[in-house]
């Protein structure tokens, strides 16, 4: 089975700074996209910025120059980095990845985290 667990949500006052951290373990052949979604309340979930295998990133437009995303392969590690934070970006934070569990199963599966809350207060 797989796994993703998250950490590193809180609460920071806006104009502030987080760095949230999602770690794959289990029964993983390889990793294709990791992402980070985010889900406010009475909101629908929306994705914030997605990592591929090789490094190439995508972001929405709402967290562009404010939020990096990174991998790290060797580790089966993401991270978003959240810098000058919005009372908009409130909300809870969910780590997903496109994992292929064994080399005998050629599709990858969903997986997602549990999810770590993120406050930003005005």
């Amino acid at each position: 089975q797989v796994q993703l667990v998250e950490s590193g949500g809180g609460l920071v006052q806006a104009g502030g700074s987080l760095r949230l951290s999602c770690a794959a373990s289990g029964r993983i052949f390889s990793i294709n996209t990791m992402d980070w979604y985010r889900q406010a309340p009475g909101k629908q979930r929306e994705l914030v910025a997605v990592v591929t295998s090789d490094g190439s990133t995508n972001y929405a437009d709402s967290v562009k120059g404010r939020f990096t995303i990174s991998r790290d392969n060797a580790k089966n590690t993401v991270h978003l980095q959240m810098y000058s934070l919005k009372p908009e970006d409130t909300a809870v934070y969910f780590c997903h990845a496109r994992i292929i569990p064994s080399p005998v199963i050629l599709r990858p599966y969903d997986y997602w985290g549990q999810g770590t809350q993120v406050t930003v207060s005005s």
